[in-house]
């Protein structure tokens, strides 16, 4: 046998070995989620509205891209928040969730500094 054909014989050897062992690397461990398990593990869990810790109502409202900023009014006096991208109208009362707050704020997008700013994940509309 020539160096050349050993050399070949070697390689496909390697390739073999190599296809058999790749189903048992690929294969996730015993009780492993599946992607879509995964996926559902990790969203973000929503509350009942009622169970959101703050009220207020929307006194204005600002879209810009992936968010909606909305100065929301109520017993303590006015307050910013950003939320994902939603549909909310000046004079709906909301309930939102508590959140990250940054102080002087830049947004780029809307060229404007919020003093301070509430970061959110839900809002929800109780009354149009």
């Amino acid at each position: 046998m020539t160096k050349h054909n050993q050399s070949l014989l070697s390689n496909r050897l390697l390739l073999s070995l190599a296809a058999a062992a790749l189903p048992a690397f690929a294969a996730p461990p015993p009780n492993h989620p599946s992607p879509a398990q995964a996926l559902e593990m990790l969203a973000p869990k929503r509350v009942p509205a009622d169970q959101l810790p703050n009220v207020g109502k929307v006194l204005t409202r600002i879209d810009a891209n992936e968010y909606t900023y909305i100065e929301v009014g109520d017993e303590r006096g006015r307050r910013w928040i950003a939320a994902p991208l939603m549909k909310v109208g000046v004079g709906d009362s909301i309930r939102y969730e508590e959140g990250s707050t940054m102080t002087r704020f830049y947004s780029k997008v809307l060229q404007r500094t919020f003093d301070s700013l509430m970061f959110v994940g839900q809002v929800e509309i109780v009354s149009p």
